[in-house]
């Protein structure tokens, strides 16, 4: 996607698949270039074409040339070329478009344009010189693609996506029917009379141009750094895939008479229910575990590993419910890292990030697993539960003698001091969180008065 999108600081592209995608795309311009560009010299220098096998000769001059066009232009469109190779793209573009939209207006209405013949004459064919209306239609659709390849905003983007996708269920449509068609590989189908090397051809085009849209374009998700870009891509082949082997399965079961058919549907289907279904259930897991590591992320404080503000409170009004509900005491510690911004400025703020991590784990060891502790400010930490005035009292007393064997400052010198204040309600009434919290903070405030007089 475009650096300057929006969408880019939420699920940047990944370079590493971008960089994949890169290299798998020369690979098939390459590939495109060498067929095509062999076909046409097949068709120019007759003792070439003599000499090749064939069926080489299937694919037309024509479609060749707008193939070897397309491979071109797909080459100077990569991201990081000229704007003069960009230029030049375009224009094998609109040449590639125009070859295939007068094809199809020859299929159309019957009439000559000049193209069959436009780089070599094929008069003992039934189609002479001139593409089929499947590689004609795909490779308008590619030119239309190629000219908005790099296109990230505005209309352009979306028909530039909308291209792509076209073209895309085409050249799967065409390659389907010449699948379950063809009689060999070298041969062209009954029902589709379009060559192997031009299917060829446009599945690795159709490929080149929706890896190079996943750059700019609505594909983008296929190429980010998100959870979801990465089940996107481990989830694409496959269901993508699914579909035709059920068809493969089927036809090869009918055809070789293992099975009724329809005991063949029937067991295909169930099949593909059960894959399908399998599918959804790793995604649902997938998808629950992310959103577990995302609400433990916005309730957690990143610093100390307790719970932030937002999540102390959550947390807290669950077991003060839980506390009137059983009818048992419940208490509020209210707690403050003595002279923290004093550590701040005379030792460092990472010597500061000590003494409240250090705080943390204090708090950690002193009180139970069920008691809710959070830090719920700079330097204020909180912890209720269902504890007595007494049993507070203690907890409060074990929390000040283990602060006192403490000392995070690595010189010495400021060893962890905390001032504390506490509240229990064993009568709960209408009694809230927020007033208990703020009884808790005077009660505290009231503890480090003291210590300064």
């Amino acid at each position: 996607m475009p650096k300057n999108s929006p969408l880019a600081a939420i699920d940047p592209s990944d370079p590493a698949v971008l960089d994949y995608l890169a290299r798998v795309q020369r690979i098939c311009i390459a590939i495109v270039a060498v067929v095509a560009a062999s076909t046409l010299c097949a068709w120019i220098i007759v003792g070439l074409g003599f000499a090749l096998p064939p069926f080489w000769t299937l694919m037309k001059a024509n479609t060749a040339l707008v193939a070897l066009a397309s491979a071109v232009g797909f080459s100077l469109s990569e991201h990081g070329r000229s704007r003069r190779s960009l230029f030049a793209s375009r224009a094998l573009a609109v040449l590639v478009g125009a070859i295939a939209a007068a094809s199809l207006v020859e299929h159309a209405f019957g009439i000559s344009l000049g193209v069959n013949t436009f780089v070599a004459a094929d008069r003992l064919s039934r189609h002479p010189g001139l593409m089929s209306p499947q590689s004609g239609s795909s490779f308008l659709l590619l030119a239309i693609a190629l000219f908005f390849v790099r296109a990230s905003k505005g209309v352009a983007r979306h028909f530039a996506d909308f291209c792509v996708a076209a073209v895309s269920f085409l050249v799967l449509v065409v390659v389907s029917g010449y699948l379950f068609g063809a009689t060999s590989p070298f041969s062209i189908a009954p029902s589709n009379w379009t060559s192997p090397q031009a299917l060829l051809s446009l599945s690795l085009l159709s490929f080149v141009a929706f890896s190079r849209r996943a750059e700019y374009g609505v594909f983008s998700i296929l190429v980010g750094t998100g959870n979801g870009s990465r089940i996107a891509r481990v989830l694409t082949p496959i269901l993508l895939a699914l579909p035709f082997l059920r068809e493969i399965g089927r036809v090869r079961l009918l055809n070789n008479h293992l099975l009724p058919p329809h005991y063949a549907s029937a067991i295909l289907a169930s099949l593909a229910a059960v894959l399908s279904f399998g599918l959804l259930m790793i995604l649902a897991a997938r998808i629950n575990k992310m959103e577990v590591r995302i609400k433990d992320l916005s309730l957690r404080d990143e610093l100390t590993g307790l719970a932030n503000l937002r999540g102390f409170r959550v947390l807290a009004e669950q077991a003060l419910r839980l506390a009137k509900r059983s009818r048992k005491p419940f208490s509020v510690l209210f707690i403050d890292v003595d002279e923290l911004k004093q550590i701040n400025d005379k030792l460092g703020h990472r010597v500061g990030s000590m003494f409240l991590v250090d705080t943390a784990k204090l708090l950690k060891t002193t009180f139970r697993e069920s008691d809710v502790v959070g830090r719920i400010g700079g330097d204020e930490f909180a912890v209720c539960g269902l504890f007595s005035d007494t049993a507070i009292e203690v907890a409060v007393a074990r929390l000040h003698a283990g602060a006192a064997l403490r000392t995070p400052d690595p010189t010495g010198h400021m060893p962890l001091s905390l001032s504390t204040g506490h509240v229990t309600v064993s009568e709960h009434g209408n009694v809230s969180l927020e007033n208990l919290l703020a009884q808790a903070d005077t009660a505290m405030y009231e503890q480090k008065n003291l210590k300064k007089t």
